[in-house]
């Protein structure tokens, strides 16, 4: 029995490499270029999962009508608000492997997800957007604007997000939640730095298994926003950060409450 499989494996295999390598002429990335420009001109927020993050201020989203993208485990704040997200993001295959039941419950406009994450770890969410990753260039994330072809890898989902924004058309970008800053986190150096009076999350709840999730690396994703940035600077798409407190000082900051 095992001989005949092997040639079916094999099959299998080689097509998912040709799929990675030609994702442009993909079924997947059909169903992302229909989105190009859906958005030309318009404000989104993208919303990290940071403990400053409130649902009094998605309730604001909300009432106004603002489109926004959503990450990972941000359905814990559901029970908090009415507000839910337009978009969601999670590239993170273990938090994803932990999660996928709640994943696949969303009802969302549109959830986009790595397709290596189909492919090698098992995971399927239902209705997802697939999308192909490239990693960064001598540790520098690509920005990239084509996501019908792939998506500059980075380690942080706000930076594989905002390219999503892009493409979509979107000028107007406000980061709310995205405190960069960990209780656990590294450096490019590999040393692990304890910070016992930061919060990791807006709920305790969100990193239950964190023993089982990766140290996130604030120096790789500071690049990844400079890069996002520099590529935003370039095109004439305006970034804001409109986060309460938090680390981030590679975008101009906003007060949250004057934006409306």
């Amino acid at each position: 029995m095992a001989n005949k499989l092997h040639p079916i494996k094999s099959i299998e295999v080689r097509t998912q490499s040709y799929v990675l390598n030609h994702f442009e002429k993909s079924k997947y990335a059909k169903r992302l270029r229909m989105l190009k420009d859906t958005h030309l001109g318009e404000m989104c927020f993208i919303i990290g999962n940071g403990p400053s993050l409130s649902a009094d201020d998605l309730e604001v989203l909300r009432k106004n009508n603002v489109l926004s993208f959503g990450f990972n485990r941000i359905f814990l704040m559901f029970d908090k608000t009415n507000w839910r997200p337009d978009f969601y993001v999670s590239q993170d295959e273990k938090m994803l492997f932990n999660c996928q039941e709640d994943v696949n419950n969303l009802e969302i406009n549109a959830k986009f997800i790595p397709l290596i994450n189909k492919y090698f770890h098992n995971i399927d969410i239902k209705d997802a957007l697939y999308f192909n990753m490239h990693s960064s260039i001598q540790g520098v994330p690509v920005f990239s604007d084509s996501v019908d072809s792939y998506i500059g890898k980075s380690n942080t989902v706000a930076f594989s997000a905002a390219q999503i924004a892009v493409y979509m058309g979107f000028k107007k970008i406000y980061l709310l939640g995205v405190d960069h800053n960990f209780a656990v986190y590294q450096n490019d150096k590999g040393e692990i730095i304890n910070d016992k009076s930061v919060k990791d999350y807006f709920t305790d709840e969100y990193n239950k298994d964190k023993e089982n999730l990766y140290i996130p690396n604030l120096d790789a994703s500071t690049r990844a926003f400079i890069s996002m940035k520099k590529y935003c600077d370039e095109h004439g798409i305006e970034v804001y950060n409109a986060t309460r407190g938090g680390k981030l000082e590679v975008f101009p900051r906003v007060d949250f409450d004057m934006i409306f």
